[in-house]
Parts: C-alpha cells; sequence; structure tokens
C-alpha cells in the first residue's frame, strides 16, 4: 500500500509508485490524500474473502468473486463530510453513490481479478470487467441500480453530491416534493449521469451532454425518447455503441416518465 499525497504529484508531475507505470492499481482519495492498491496487495489482505453474487447486471447471471468490503477499504481514508463516493472507471464512466447507500442494507465489494486466473469478458466485449469491479450483494434492499455497479474500476473519490458540486441540474425550489422532475432528478443521477453530462454539469466523457449544445427533448420525439432510455438499440445502432438497455427492474415507467420530466424542467429552464 503506498501512501501518495496528491499534492505533492501535483508539483513534482510524478507518482511516487514504482508499479504505477506497469500494474494496475486502485485509487483511493479523501481529503487530500490518495492510497493506492495493486490487485496483489487487495487480494492479499485478511479481511479478502470469496462472494457469491445472485445476479451480476454486467455479466447477466450469478458470479462468485474474491474480494475486500468497501466499507474497510473506505475506512483507511481521512474522515471528511463529503456524502458522495465518486467511482471512476477506466474508460471515462463516473458513477456518483451517495455514502447512505454504501452503509446501508445493500453491501457493496471491491472484487479483484486474479491476473492467474481471469474473469470470463463481458458480452460483446473483448475485455473482462476486472482488474477492479465495484459489486454489490442483496442490491434489491436498497434499489441499487445496475449503473453503479463499476466494472474496470480505477479510482474512489470522496466528493461532495452532484448537486452541490453542480447547482444547475437541481430543480427549481419552487417545484412540489412530489413532482416527478424530483424522482426523475435522483433517477437521472443514478442512472444517467454516469454517461452523460448536463449543460456541462457531470464529469462522465461516454455519452453525449443531454442540454448542449440542443436539448434532447428538443430533437427526440416523447416517444423515441422513451425507447431510447428503455433499450437504444431499439431506436438506432452503431459500432461504438455503449449504452444498455434498462429493464422494468432497472428503470421502471415511472422513473423513465420522471426522467424525461426533469429534462423537460431542465431545458425550459435553460431557454
Amino acid at each position: 500500500m503506498k501512501f501518495v499525497y496528491v499534492l505533492t504529484i501535483l508539483l513534482l508531475g510524478f507518482s511516487s509508485s514504482p508499479v504505477a507505470a506497469a500494474t494496475p492499481v486502485l485509487t483511493l482519495k479523501a481529503g487530500g490524500v490518495a492510497i493506492e492498491f495493486t490487485a496483489d496487495e487487495l487480494l492479499a489482505r485478511p479481511d479478502a474473502e470469496t462472494i457469491a453474487v445472485a445476479r451480476d447486471p454486467s455479466y447477466g447471471k450469478p458470479m462468485s468473486y474474491r474480494g475486500i468490503p468497501l466499507r474497510a477499504l473506505l475506512s483507511a481514508l481521512p474522515s471528511d463530510l463529503t456524502d458522495t463516493i465518486q467511482a471512476r472507471a477506466a474508460d471515462g464512466f463516473v458513477a456518483e453513490i451517495p455514502r447512505a447507500l454504501i452503509s446501508g442494507a445493500a453491501v457493496p465489494w471491491i472484487v479483484v481479478e486474479d491476473a492467474s486466473h481471469p474473469w470470463p469478458p463481458l458480452e460483446g466485449k473483448a475485455i473482462s470487467a476486472g482488474p477492479f469491479y465495484l459489486v454489490w450483494q442483496h442490491p434489491e434492499r436498497a434499489g441499487i441500480s445496475p449503473e453503479q455497479w463499476v466494472f474496470a474500476l480505477a479510482a474512489l473519490t470522496a466528493v461532495p453530491s452532484p448537486l452541490q458540486r453542480w447547482p444547475a441540474i437541481s430543480v427549481d425550489a419552487s417545484v412540489p416534493e412530489d413532482a416527478p422532475a424530483r424522482r426523475g432528478q435522483l433517477a437521472f443521477i443514478a442512472n444517467c449521469l454516469p454517461c452523460h453530462r448536463l449543460g456541462g454539469a457531470g464529469e462522465a466523457t461516454v455519452g453525449p451532454d443531454l442540454l448542449r449544445p440542443m436539448p434532447a427533448t428538443a430533437y427526440f420525439t416523447e416517444a423515441g425518447l422513451r425507447a431510447l432510455i428503455r433499450n437504444p438499440a431499439a431506436v438506432r445502432h452503431w459500432p461504438a455503441q455503449q449504452m444498455p438497455a434498462f429493464d422494468d427492474n432497472a428503470l421502471s415507467e415511472f422513473d423513465i416518465d420522471a426522467v424525461i420530466a426533469y429534462l423537460h424542467h431542465l431545458a425550459a429552464r435553460s431557454k
């Protein structure tokens, strides 16, 4: 385990870890401190366990992994007042996971691929979910989204919530608490913000911005947008397509209605 002070890295322009260039590492960051782990270091920890996942949404079937409880890993970081753990993947996918979910009824794990026993490739891809992968046991207990299972995980960072960092994506204070746009805001952050930005807000680089230069609600029909959210391959297809389909367990029809209401709300406000 290497303790690397972020300020030093920024000033000197290089990492103090001798394995950084050759070996994949998982980086945890909080309070201005970063901790790096290699796969071998994680697998050698005394709290590493073999766990069973009843249904892995990335593989579409039950899987068994060797991993470490995420709560135990995060306990090594300095305490702070942030309420979100940002899970960043190597491909530009960025999930914003509330700490309340991490400490709740579902159990998060960082599972680690053993290079001598690699995991199978993901469907339609030439890569596996490794070398580091955020998975959940009992996800149904907390409504964990498939987008909160982060494969090819590169970094976990303690950050303020998305609404604190990007107030422009928050619905207006005058909107009633039970309005669809408020439910849509929550559903969008969990399921869409990992890939899409909104008017520049967000950090993902996988999908297009849904407000700039034109709002998605302006160039999709209502039916087309609804169909695209449910299953993009049923609307359009191209070789580099990455957006998955969302079944009713991941996004109900009510959730999709709410996401569209949220996008309409933001688009109207941006005029």
